[in-house]
This record gives structure tokens, C-alpha cells and sequence, in this order.
């Protein structure tokens, strides 16, 4: 059988809750966000290269508007292992077309996996470990691997993978069928989910052999599948946007869950910033010059050196203030940014914020 493991980066994202930071031509993954000199994007990449053994088994998926960028942050990546979606149609129809593509020039046998481009992932010994582990299940049987993050907090922001029978050991790790997947529930269920001990939150990272997806996308979502195989990226603007999650995840009976230990966050809004770069002894997280009078909890940043940001009692909230635009937010409101961009989007004075 072939061994070979192809890591994927999906990364046509847009990072709209990281605006005005995160613009179209310079999605979040472009960034650095983590107090590190590399972009999300060239951090997950370099986190990928040990296991793809080198660039030429590195794949990346992204959106037409940002290809360029894509290929200037990683120069090293063959062209042909870039695939360049003309329109956005969500990770189902990411999936199934780089799996295709993959399929052809090396076979049904082939592990891939998928990981977001926009993560930070610590402990890169532990997360190598994990990735044999998932590649050695998705070896032995016809298997979905999914990694889930165990939980140290009861969140509403993830969804929840909740394991069933254990069916063995990889690579030092127990694996687990998945008993279920729950979208971001309320507090008290997430509360009551840590409880049982079975449940880990949804990371979005999948090993799998090709065969074996694509045989289950034809089962379960055909309307994906069917075109893309029949036309190739052609169909892309008809293909029904879905998560694959939804098209095949909470479907296939071939989902298994490797509960993963590797400190981790999804970097889903400003407020993941506090989480990486908080220190106890410091009232606010700080990436600007920041003066401040009895302002607490706030996280305040500036992408202009000469920028000064002065704030007088204040509390949890975020200041970020970028090329011509500053954003004040209450940190337990970051999720409606995204509302905020919809507004913009219909008046033609602030289509250069986006």
C-alpha cells in the first residue's frame, strides 16, 4: 500500500472577525498574529513540511484573490500543488477537488489530510506524533480521521465531537468511533459535555486515504462529487457551498477521533490574541504604544509603529487601528465585526476598507 501523506492547507479563508487588520488582499492567514515573525500561513506550512518530507507533497487550496499572495509567502511551493478555487463554495467542494487531483497523480492509497491554514499549534513533537498516529489508522482500515481538541473550557464558539467505542491504539494513542458531532452548543450542554469526559472540540483536521473519501462523498454527497469528477473546477460557481463537515462528516459511519493533547486555538477573533499573548502580571495585552489611565482587560493594536493610542478607563475591549481605520469593540462582541463588514459592503465610500 502507498504510504506517501500529502498535508493539505486550506487556506481561501477570509478572516473577516480579524478586520480591519484582515482585509481581501491580505486575509488573516497572511499575518502574524502570534508574536512570531512568520504569517499563519508560512507557520502552518513550516509545521507540515517534516511530515510531506518536503515541499513537493505539500498542497495548498485557496481562493482566486489571493493566489498571488499565496505564492509569494511560499515561494518554494510547486505550482502544480497550488489549487486555486474561482470561487468560494466552502471545505466540502475544497475536499473533494483536491482529493481528485491528488488521487489522479498518486492513487486511491494515498493519506492526505487537510489542516486550516490560520492555527497555532504548540508543541510541534506532540502534533508529528499525533499526525503518525492518524496516518497509521487511516493505514489499517477504510477511516475518516478526525483530531479532536480536548477541552479546557466549556466553549460555545467549537463543535463537539463525542467518542464511542474505542477500536485500539496508534502510534501510543487510543482512537475512537465517533458517536456523534454537535455544533456549538450553549453553555450549560458544553458544561455538561466536559462532564462526561467523552466529548473533544472540533478541529477541522482530517487524514484519510483518498479512496476512501471519495468513495463516501459519492455515497453521501453526490452533488459535489459527481460534477467536480464529471467537469473539474469548471463546475466550481454551480457546486452547493458546504461544510464538510455537514456534506459527509455528520454522515459517514467511517468517522473515527483521536483526542489530541497539543496546546491549541483556531484563531477565530481578536479575542484568541489574549489567549496566546496574555501574561499575569500585565493589565492589558499591548501591540502598539499604548498610553494608558485605569484601562483593564483591554487588547490594543496598531500596525503603524508611529501610531499612539491613549485610553482612559476603559475595560474588555479591543482597539485595533490599521491603514486609515481604527475599530473599538467590546471583547464579548468581536463576532459581529463580521455585521459590520455587511454594512460596508453596501456603500461604495468604504469598499477600499474591505
Amino acid at each position: 500500500m502507498n504510504n506517501l501523506f500529502f498535508p493539505v492547507i486550506l487556506a481561501g479563508g477570509k478572516g473577516e472577525r480579524f478586520w480591519p487588520l484582515s482585509r481581501l488582499n491580505r486575509p488573516k492567514q497572511f499575518l502574524s498574529l502570534d508574536g512570531t515573525p512568520n504569517s499563519l500561513l508560512q507557520g502552518t506550512a513550516a509545521r507540515l513540511l517534516e511530515l510531506a518530507g518536503g515541499w513537493d507533497r505539500l498542497w495548498v487550496v485557496t481562493a482566486s484573490a489571493i493566489a498571488q499572495g499565496v505564492q509569494e509567502q511560499l515561494p518554494n511551493l510547486p505550482e502544480s500543488n497550488l489549487l486555486i478555487e474561482p470561487q468560494g463554495r466552502d471545505t466540502a467542494a475544497a475536499v473533494a477537488w483536491t482529493t481528485l487531483e491528488i488521487k489522479k497523480r498518486y492513487g486511491d492509497d494515498a493519506i492526505i489530510g487537510f489542516f486550516p491554514a490560520d492555527h497555532w499549534i504548540a508543541d510541534q513533537d506532540v502534533f508529528v506524533n499525533t499526525i503518525h498516529a492518524a496516518i497509521a489508522l487511516a493505514t489499517s482500515k477504510p477511516a475518516i480521521v478526525t483530531l479532536g481538541i480536548k477541552p479546557n473550557f466549556p466553549s460555545t464558539g467549537y463543535g463537539y465531537i463525542e467518542q464511542g467505542e474505542n477500536i485500539g491504539v496508534f502510534n501510543d494513542l487510543p482512537a475512537y468511533h465517533v458517536h456523534r458531532f454537535t455544533e456549538k452548543p450553549d453553555r450549560e450542554t458544553a458544561t455538561t459535555f466536559l462532564s462526561t469526559g467523552r466529548f473533544s472540540w472540533n478541529a477541522g483536521m482530517f487524514v484519510f486515504r483518498a479512496g476512501v473519501v471519495l468513495e463516501q462523498l459519492y455515497l453521501h454527497a453526490p452533488e459535489i462529487i459527481t460534477p467536480l469528477e464529471q467537469f473539474g473546477v469548471d463546475i466550481y460557481p454551480q457546486l452547493p457551498k458546504k461544510s464538510i463537515d455537514y456534506a459527509l462528516m455528520e454522515k459517514t459511519s467511517l468517522a473515527y477521533v483521536l483526542p489530541v493533547s497539543f496546546a491549541w486555538d483556531d484563531l477565530g477573533d481578536w479575542n484568541a490574541i489574549e489567549r496566546l499573548l496574555k501574561q499575569e502580571d500585565q493589565a492589558n495585552v499591548e501591540l502598539a504604544t499604548h498610553i494608558n489611565l485605569d484601562t483593564q482587560g483591554a487588547i490594543v493594536y496598531a500596525s503603524d509603529p508611529d501610531d499612539v493610542i491613549v485610553t482612559i478607563g476603559l475595560e474588555d475591549v479591543v482597539i485595533v487601528r490599521d491603514r486609515h481605520v481604527t475599530l473599538v469593540v467590546n471583547k464579548h462582541r468581536t463576532q459581529d465585526i463580521k455585521q459590520v463588514l455587511k454594512i460596508l459592503q453596501t456603500d461604495s465610500r468604504f469598499t477600499n476598507l474591505l
